[in-house]
């Protein structure tokens, strides 16, 4: 029986086009996320299983890690994540480290769940973190930053929204407010987080479900979901509207529409998923209807590095997924045709190898990125392999070429040719190059 050639379910295959757009992705990142002084890391992919049982929830660890036991009897966990390992290397030189301490890295992240459109069992992302920074200038930074990267794809501020919330609050409003304890406002933070992949009187049944009778009595249920339907900060019910959180999503956002990013909005549903967010979170949504979800997100967790033994360093970041950013950018049709990375394949005719290869020679060391065909196949052939890769220019190289040192340069666009001196050749590739 023959192997199948699909890749694993929920991972993906990289052929050189896939490749090529992936680059480009990780490139804006990279000078995005380095224009704000950000500093490139990276951590083993293989981390102890109890890093993520220690700060996230059982669904996760439990249902959607890849966890086994490795020959030294160490149970391992394949990373779904960045923030646990970010924030064991901090703890690790906790005080060898300058703050604020300004972080990004792109890793690949498995997690085990159905795959679907926006989510894959591989991917790649973003994760960009400050550390040491406790004021709002943190918050209004990663945002910018976010926004940043998301225009430097060509995005126009009305085909997405940043979603702001608060843990803290919401925590503030369901204890202090509803009464609710622990335990209970555990489990109504990670309903609230499905509440938009279920049908609502489902998740009205089960948020009723979590308060206690004298809690239903005393109208928390109302209370809860006249919250969660308000709309801004303005309308927040009196009991919290004068909570130093909504003072300070009030600032965040005032600061970002000075800063001309005025697609911020409060919405009380934002939860994220993960248990070690302590304030603020934030997520971006597709405004267009065919795409019309979560893509990406990220928010303050204060006390996770305290988890290793030191003192806590206060914290905010975020992570943007490869595969959500693609669905996005084909549906606004921002995806840019790339080109390949050779610049010239030459094509060989007759007993002219010795002459082919140093003329790729020549060329590389004038920065060219030379493809040297060796099959010795015909002519024909050889500019049809050059079309299939979708190179621009061919240079033929024959005895007579060797000889003049005159190369045909073709351009397989335009099929125009012309004769010239490599030097003059490579200044023709290059003018394309930066064009």
């Amino acid at each position: 029986m023959a192997l199948s050639t699909q890749p694993y379910k929920g991972a993906r295959d990289f052929y050189p086009a896939d490749k090529r757009m992936q680059k480009y992705l990780f490139s804006v990142m990279r000078r995005v996320c380095e224009s704000y002084g950000y500093e490139e890391y990276d951590t083993p992919i293989l981390e102890p299983t109890e890093l993520f049982a220690s700060k996230t929830s059982d669904e996760i660890v439990n249902e959607q890690t890849y966890t086994f036991t490795d020959r030294g009897g160490r149970s391992v966990t394949v990373r779904t994540e960045m923030t646990p390992s970010v924030s064991r290397m901090v703890a690790a030189k906790r005080q060898e480290l300058a703050y604020p301490l300004r972080l990004y890295a792109i890793p690949n992240l498995w997690r085990y769940e159905r795959p679907q459109r926006g989510r894959l069992r591989e991917f790649w992302q973003l994760n960009a973190d400050i550390f040491g920074v406790a004021g709002l200038a943190a918050e209004q930074e990663l945002i910018q930053l976010l926004d940043d990267i998301m225009q430097a794809y060509g995005a126009k501020r009305d085909m997405y929204t940043i979603k702001l919330s608060s843990r803290k609050l919401i925590n503030a409003f369901l204890g202090e407010v509803l009464g609710m304890d622990e335990t209970q406002i555990t489990t109504m933070i990670r309903l609230i987080d499905r509440m938009h992949k279920m049908e609502h009187p489902e998740f009205i049944g089960q948020a009723d479900a979590i308060f206690s009778p004298t809690q239903r009595e005393t109208g928390a249920s109302e209370q809860l979901f006249a919250l969660l339907n308000t709309s801004s900060l303005d309308s927040l019910p009196a009991t919290i509207a004068n909570h130093e959180t909504s003072i300070s999503m009030k600032r965040i956002i005032e600061k970002l529409e000075k800063a001309k990013i005025t697609n911020v909005v409060y919405d009380p549903t934002i939860m994220r998923g993960f248990d070690y967010y302590t304030d603020i979170v934030f997520e971006v949504y597709d405004t267009d209807p065919e795409n019309n979800r979560a893509m990406f997100g990220g928010g303050r967790y204060d006390s996770l590095v305290s988890l290793f033994g030191v003192d806590a360093v206060p914290t905010i970041g975020f992570g943007m997924g490869d595969v959500t950013l693609l669905n996005f950018l084909e549906t606004h049709n921002l995806l840019p045709k790339l080109r390949p990375e050779t610049d010239i394949y030459i094509v060989t005719i007759g007993e002219a190898d010795e002459a082919a290869s140093k003329a790729a020679a020549d060329l590389r060391e004038m920065d060219i990125n030379v493809a040297l065909d060796i099959t010795g196949r015909q002519a024909e052939k050889q500019i049809k392999t050059a079309e299939k890769k979708g190179v621009h220019y061919v240079l033929f190289v024959g005895e007579k070429e060797a000889a003049s040192q005159q190369f045909v340069l073709k351009d397989l666009e335009s099929g125009t040719q012309e004769t010239h001196g490599l030097e003059r050749i490579a200044s023709i590739v290059k003018d394309y190059r930066s064009a």
